[in-house]
């Protein structure tokens, strides 16, 4: 075996590293060194969030079921800046009365979930991609359950592990259907030719459905989404922040990879309708939902819902805009709801107050929170000049640019929706400054962390609302990946 292959894999490694160094100083420190666990995660995850954008990796490795290029690298960064911040974020969580005995479990499974999504974004055989799935899910059940003295983590733990398994099950049913109209191979390429030469049947329609309806559960796309409000309102805001953008930020990916490598030659035929009808289901009962949510978990769960349904538009379109702007809205995402998920957790944190109806007055109390939350939910709605405006501008052209007339209705259904979600993203506005009543949450101040974590969201809103060479890097790395045949086999 040449070992070197190994190297192929330099962001894998370096999160298996992290990971080997918390779990080795996390299990043998002494009690009074604990809490240097918590800096220590930190510091050397945001080593190798550095690295990642400067030490971009190209090739195949163990035979060709691992592959990475410069837009891969690219996601993979993406992802590491969005679970720094959570990080970030969770600091005064885990060094709290209630986390500090497994403040060192947190890190560690947060590091094996973003490997698995790893695996799952550069695979391309599916035994591998399926290790990556179970890699990224199981963990993540655990941290739902994080607290485990409330009863509400303890449930939200049971739906989601209950609705992994269900996915994956339906999701590996699929690919039995797949494989029996292949010639005995998991790979992504032979499986894409045989699905070429084969032509359309009701065995290839039914196993991209179940596909499709097991990256719909992973996704929270409708209508396989009815897990989401629940576990999002029962899990650590922490880990609820974590699962409503990095790991829905690396199923989208990998969505479009497995889309686009494996069943590209039945784009128009089959997979295109399909996702209308998904996507429109999806943005509009997710926008319709949110608006009759109080409690302030549950109302970003409906919002990712409707979120996704946005970030879909980049996978129908399949061509490079369209991966590009996908790109850049799941970056422009990461900073906006990880801001709104900033102050739920700094107001939580010292109050427990979650209700949308105890933000009435803030600006009175927080004016600091106030803006923060007013700057991210205005991104999340997409009003300029925030970089949430440019990401919902760019992955509608990038929609839009096949030129088919079903692509301008679709995007138009889009925009309508998009005028419902500006509804309900200003209720929070109108509580916080416009509403008369006294405030609820009393004066006081952010730990250090949640502070610093806000500023950074709040920057990365401005700043990619301002400066274009964001967008032009990933559109290059896109660019490369095109010509390299990312979309050669489609339709």
């Amino acid at each position: 075996m040449n070992y070197d292959q190994f190297f192929m894999m330099q962001q894998e490694l370096g999160v298996l590293a992290v990971f080997l160094i918390v779990f080795l100083f996390d299990t043998f420190c002494g009690k009074n060194s604990r809490s240097a666990v918590t800096p220590l995660a930190i510091l050397c995850f945001g080593i190798v969030t550095v690295c990642g954008f400067f030490c971009p990796s190209t090739g195949e490795a163990f035979a060709g079921m691992y592959a990475t290029t410069p837009v891969i690298s690219a996601i993979k960064s993406i992802l590491n800046v969005g679970a720094l911040i959570v990080m970030i974020q969770a600091v005064n969580w885990v060094n709290s009365e209630e986390g500090a005995v497994r403040r060192g479990e947190f890190f560690e499974l947060l590091l094996v979930t973003l490997f698995g999504m790893y695996l799952m974004i550069s695979a391309r055989h599916f035994l591998l991609f399926i290790i990556g799935l179970e890699s990224a899910s199981l963990p993540l059940a655990a941290m739902v359950a994080f607290n485990k003295n409330k009863y509400e983590s303890h449930e939200a733990a049971v739906k989601y592990i209950f609705t992994a398994i269900f996915s994956s099950a339906i999701f590996m049913m699929g690919l039995s259907f797949v494989y029996a109209l292949s010639d005995g191979s998991l790979y992504f390429a032979d499986l894409a030719q045989s699905i070429a030469l084969g032509g359309n049947s009701v065995l290839l329609v039914t196993a991209l459905a179940f596909v499709i309806a097991g990256f719909g559960f992973k996704l929270s796309l409708v209508p396989f989404h009815l897990w989401t409000a629940d576990v999002y309102q029962g899990a650590p805001t922490s880990v609820t922040s974590y699962l409503s953008v990095i790991s829905k930020g690396s199923a989208a990916f990998a969505f479009l990879v497995v889309l686009c490598h494996v069943f590209g030659a039945v784009y128009s035929e089959i997979w295109e309708w399909m996702m209308y009808a998904l996507i429109i289901l999806t943005i509009t009962v997710g926008n319709l939902f949110a608006i009759r949510q109080r409690n302030m978990k549950r109302f970003m769960a409906f919002s990712s819902v409707s979120q996704a349904g946005y970030i879909m538009l980049g996978i129908i379109a399949a061509n490079v805009l369209g991966m590009t702007s996908m790109i850049f809205y799941i970056l422009v995402y990461i900073f906006s709801n990880l801001g709104v998920f900033g102050v739920i957790q700094s107001i939580e944190n010292k109050t427990g107050y979650v209700s949308m109806d105890d933000y009435r007055g803030l600006h009175k109390t927080n004016p600091w929170l106030s803006f923060a939350m007013t700057l991210a939910v205005f991104s999340l709605a997409g009003i300029p000049p925030f970089a949430g405006f440019f990401s919902k501008i760019l992955i509608f052209t990038g929609a839009v640019e096949s030129g088919s007339p079903a692509l301008y209705v679709l995007v138009l259904i889009a925009l309508i929706n998009t005028i419902i979600s500006l509804y309900y993203y200003l209720l929070v506005v109108k509580a916080m400054w416009i509403s008369p009543d006294e405030p609820v949450v009393p004066v006081f101040k952010s730990a250090g962390s949640e502070r610093f974590g806000l500023w950074v969201c709040c920057a990365g809103i401005i700043f990619l609302g301002l400066v274009s060479c964001i967008y032009s890097w990933i559109y290059d790395a896109s660019e490369l990946a095109a010509s390299e045949g990312f979309f050669i086999t489609l339709g």
